[in-house]
């Protein structure tokens, strides 16, 4: 089925903003524009429910049943139970918080691993737990290639691994890792696996009960939703882990590791990015009553193979330059249209030159200093990254390709 990129655009009020009409947008790993369903779902949440939800009085009910309609949507997309999706104000404080839990739970002996491929939201909180005296290992990327060896992480799994924390992919190097085959190994040395998923969900909500991810996260508005980070945390190590919310909520799990209280009217617009998926899949294949799953899975390999065929074009013309140098494969199938690009301390020049031609595209280190010194990024030197996802048009990766090359 071919993406109707018309239908796509026609649900991001975005694009018909004067602001941003005729530019290019190639910074959507830094957060995504948002789709009319999330903005909708908000606007009425604080204009008819802005009140204490789960109250006996209507407005408080509605309150409460939108939130727990995106928990149960979007619960049911990553086919998982509906308590096993929680949500907190970011990833980064996601991590923090379910690291902390894994502090008190670990003891002097035992050992993680962690890798350099990372965001350093996913690496920082858990190489900390090394003051502690919990064994940290990193599982370390292929300098060249920015991949991870399968073979490498085998070699250090033992007896006292207790978690595997690693990236679906990296927010630079965009190689997607295979978090089954990587989960299922970590499970036989009786490991538990964390995933970040938040470079890799806005070009598909994963199946994470097909992934045996223990716990996945990602941030929602990087996955076209309101600022929240998203985590499913798996009932097993949900509650092995010890509580981290009110002593009151420690026998419901989606409250166990938000020791705040969450953004009511944030959780609910969440439901909208649920909205949005069942949008696409009804336009593209028709009224169905096919499950949530299963339309989700439909709509992620539509989207992807609309990316891939966007992203290859991109992906060879860098490779073949001599005046940049590509981090990551060349290979669009195995890899989200992330792609960082290391210009020679050139970066925030030629995000300036971009700007002029009306492509947005972001110079950084983007918090992944880790990946790139590993690579051979000069410390303090900010590289240049084009991201995009599925709303983007065949004619703007044209035209950045045509102005980056001038510029280059």
């Amino acid at each position: 089925m071919q993406l109707d990129i018309d239908f796509v655009r026609d649900q991001f009020p975005a694009f018909a903003e004067p602001v941003l009409r005729g530019q290019a947008f190639f910074e959507n790993a830094g957060g995504s524009y948002t789709c009319k369903q999330v903005i909708d779902r908000l606007f009425r949440f604080y204009h008819e429910r802005k009140v204490q939800p789960y109250g006996y009085f209507e407005a408080s009910k509605l309150a409460g049943n939108e939130m727990d309609e995106a928990r149960r949507g979007l619960a049911a997309v990553m086919g998982v139970d509906t308590d096993e999706v929680s949500f907190g104000p970011s990833t980064t404080q996601n991590v923090y918080v379910l690291a902390h839990a894994a502090s008190e739970w670990l003891t002097r002996g035992d050992t993680i691993i962690v890798t350099n491929q990372d965001h350093e939201a996913n690496s920082g909180a858990w190489r900390r737990l090394a003051d502690r005296g919990i064994t940290v290992r990193e599982w370390s990327l292929d300098p060249q290639t920015g991949q991870l060896n399968l073979s490498d992480l085998q070699n250090m799994l033992d007896d006292t691994v207790k978690l595997v924390c690693f990236p679906h992919c990296s927010n630079v190097i965009g190689d997607i890792n295979p978090v089954a085959e990587i989960a299922q190994i970590a499970h036989d040395a009786g490991a538990f696996v964390v995933v970040d998923g938040v470079s890799y969900a806005p070009h598909g909500l994963p199946d994470v009960d097909a992934l045996g991810a223990d716990v996945y996260m990602f941030s929602a508005y990087k996955t076209y939703g309101p600022h929240q980070g998203i985590m499913v945390i798996r009932r097993e190590f949900g509650m092995t882990l010890p509580n981290q919310g009110h002593y009151f909520n420690g026998d419901a799990l989606y409250k166990r590791f938000t020791p705040a209280g969450p953004d009511h009217a944030q959780v609910a617009a969440s439901a909208g990015m649920v909205d949005y998926l069942t949008a696409l899949y009804a336009h593209h294949f028709g009224p169905d009553p096919k499950p949530l799953r299963a339309q989700a899975h439909a709509v992620h390999d539509m989207c992807r193979d609309y990316e891939a065929l966007l992203l290859q074009p991109l992906l060879t013309q860098l490779a073949n330059t001599n005046k940049a140098r590509l981090l990551g494969p060349a290979n669009a199938e195995h890899r989200a249209p992330t792609v960082a690009l290391d210009v020679g301390g050139r970066a925030k020049e030629v995000s300036q030159s971009l700007a002029s031609h009306g492509i947005m595209a972001g110079a950084s280190d983007f918090y992944a200093v880790r990946p790139l010194a590993a690579m051979g990024v000069p410390e303090g030197q900010d590289v240049l990254r084009l991201s995009f996802v599925h709303y983007t048009r065949k004619s703007e990766i044209d035209h950045v390709l045509n102005v980056l090359n001038d510029i280059l």
